[in-house]
């Protein structure tokens, strides 16, 4: 787990090394234990590295092996790598580390493109071929790994982080304002490529660019959910798919304990990490690292989880940490976890994950987390009402949007509105592919591919590795997603959603923890804000860089001001948090 970034240059102009040492230093939190730096002419690439398998410096990046005349720059985990090795021994390759890095490097050379299908992990990753001159920038399955890039004339950089890119200089930070609808409307979800700024890009996720000498790229899509079933597959009994289930998890939760350094878990309490925890019980796991964290109460709203938490934790004698956070400590440290975020993000979770993993990485580097389960095996409340649904796209909308486009006519200025509804337009083309027929698939389809890249795993991703902490998330293990994808949809949205995942927990875990109520990452202060918070979003949003840039139209902050717990999204986050966390994040970005 690390950081990553390089310059590639199209016009006979060499790589600079300014701009690639501004972008590893604005990523030194990825990667604590080392640096590193490689120019070859037009190509240079740059890396922060957090030392997991491997932490001898035979394993450094950026790594070349001159015999094979590439060089790689890679950021994730490879679970697979020992059997990727052994394959590639045979074939008589030899090696000079005894890490995940060189094995991509020599399975590109056996394979080419091909390799990447191979491999089972979380990655991004950069590799220049000295031959061609190509450079292939690729990244995982569901973009867990980021990957960032921003053209000018005659050059491209990418990077781990947007911020980076910002740092290098040259980047145009223009609001985009098909992004800002996104971002407005989808609950901050802007789909890949756009990012809210004009003149940065992100590469979609399964995706494998391969970029010539002269400039000119072609992308690959090497992975994709399928939701298609064999009859076989529809008369196949709630039971039986659970028990896949359950046997594909235990595969994948194995798959992530691969480390030469130890392995934690993040636990909220909830039926997902839970599971994850009971399973390491299963595999025989001593003294596991156990970890979960609570916030003041705040208009009623309890802040924590803990009573759900201790008891996975004393049912499996974890070594469990119980983390709570003072108001004052969490007000304080909201800036932080704002300008660490690649994009803006509303969730309440990102300060959760920020304070969390600030503690975690005093103890520990590698955790195992629970997200992608809902996305997965159906857990939100807007799958059941696409069950029945007669208009998808509708109904899907009003259960995730924040706002409608007319709606948001009447928020922003109207210098920033789209021409169009853009994220309505988005979810009708993507329900109209091909391969899912069912209301619920698309929604899922949709979730997985789209939305869990854009919110759950960015925030994850972003927040953990802002104290140099990897998190493995072992439901997006893609065997495991594509088991899931043939399971007819009753059996997800049972039991008030996730209901074969349940079933597979019940040979596992306490049905306590199953059979609650769904929980979420409490943090009320920020739902229902007042006294100094509200301070800090009205200062953010009316000095004079907010001013300046005028987003929001004048007569919506003033309403928004004087109620702020009276504007409520349906997925029950605040409407003034929203907007101030945007501008909030593009003035700790210096935008």
């Amino acid at each position: 787990m690390c950081g990553i970034c390089g310059e590639i240059t199209f016009d006979g102009s060499q790589a600079r090394a300014a701009r690639i040492e501004a972008m590893t230093d604005c990523m030194a939190p990825r990667g604590p234990d080392g640096a590193g730096m490689i120019l070859r002419g037009r190509v240079g690439f740059g890396h922060r590295r957090l030392k997991i398998i491997d932490l001898s410096e035979a394993a450094a990046q950026p790594f070349t092996d001159t015999a094979l005349g590439l060089t790689i720059a890679f950021n994730g985990c490879i679970y697979n790598y020992p059997e990727l090795r052994k394959i590639l021994e045979e074939k008589g390759h030899t090696f000079a580390s005894t890490g995940d890095t060189e094995v991509i490097l020599k399975a590109w050379k056996e394979w080419g493109p091909d390799a990447v299908p191979k491999l089972h992990g979380m990655f991004a990753f950069a590799i220049h071929d000295r031959d061609t001159g190509r450079v292939a920038l690729v990244r995982d399955r569901f973009g867990i790994k980021p990957l960032y890039f921003a053209e000018t004339a005659g050059r491209l950089a990418f990077a781990s982080s947007l911020p980076a890119l910002v740092k290098s200089g040259g980047v145009d930070t223009s609001i985009d304002r098909v992004a800002l609808h996104h971002y407005m409307t989808w609950h901050a979800v802007v789909p890949a490529p756009r990012t809210i700024l004009n003149g940065v890009r992100k590469l979609p996720a399964a995706t494998i660019r391969m970029i010539e000498p002269d400039g000119r790229h072609s992308d690959t899509t090497y992975w994709e959910p399928d939701f298609t079933r064999t009859p076989e597959d529809a008369n196949r009994s709630g039971d039986e798919w659970a028990e896949m289930v359950l046997e594909s998890l235990r595969v994948s939760v194995r798959r992530r304990m691969v480390a030469d350094v130890p392995v934690g878990v993040l636990l909220s309490g909830g039926v997902d990490s839970s599971l994850i925890v009971g399973l390491l019980a299963e595999e025989g796991q001593k003294d596991l690292a156990t970890y979960s964290i609570g916030f003041e109460a705040a208009n009623g709203e309890r802040g924590d989880e803990f009573s759900f938490s201790d008891m996975i934790a004393e049912h499996y004698g974890t070594n469990h940490h119980q983390i709570f956070i003072p108001s004052d400590e969490m007000r304080t440290n909201l800036p932080h976890a704002i300008a660490a975020q690649s994009e803006p993000m509303v969730s309440y979770d990102n300060i959760g994950f920020f304070l969390l993993s600030r503690e975690v990485s005093k103890t520990i580097k590698v955790v195992q987390s629970g997200q992608g389960a809902d996305e997965v095996f159906g857990g939100y409340h807007w799958y059941p009402k696409m069950a029945s649904s007669n208009d998808a796209v509708t109904d899907y909308a009003a259960g995730f949007f924040d706002r409608t486009h007319a709606t948001l006519a009447e928020h922003l200025s109207p210098t920033y509105h789209a021409d169009r509804d853009e994220s309505l337009d988005f979810v009708t083309a993507h329900f109209a592919r091909a391969g899912a027929s069912d209301p619920v698939d698309k929604a899922l389809r949709l979730d997985t591919n789209v939305m869990l890249v854009d919110d759950p795993v960015k925030r994850v991703d972003n927040m953990t590795m802002a104290w140099g902490l990897e998190a493995r998330v072992p439901f997006l293990d893609h065997e495991l997603v594509e088991l899931a994808g043939r399971i007819p949809a009753e059996h997800k949205l049972a039991q008030g959603g996730k209901g074969v995942l349940k079933d597979a927990a019940r040979r596992v875990i306490p049905h306590e923890v199953i059979d609650r109520k769904k929980g979420y990452f409490p943090v009320p202060a920020l739902k229902y804000i007042d006294g100094p918070y509200l301070d800090m979003v009205r200062d953010a949003l009316t000095n004079d860089a907010a001013r300046e840039r005028g987003l929001f139209r004048d007569a919506y902050l003033d309403t928004l001001f004087a109620a702020p717990s009276e504007h409520i999204t349906p997925l029950r986050g605040s409407e003034l948090w929203q907007i101030a966390v945007l501008e909030m994040w593009l003035q700790a970005q210096g935008i």
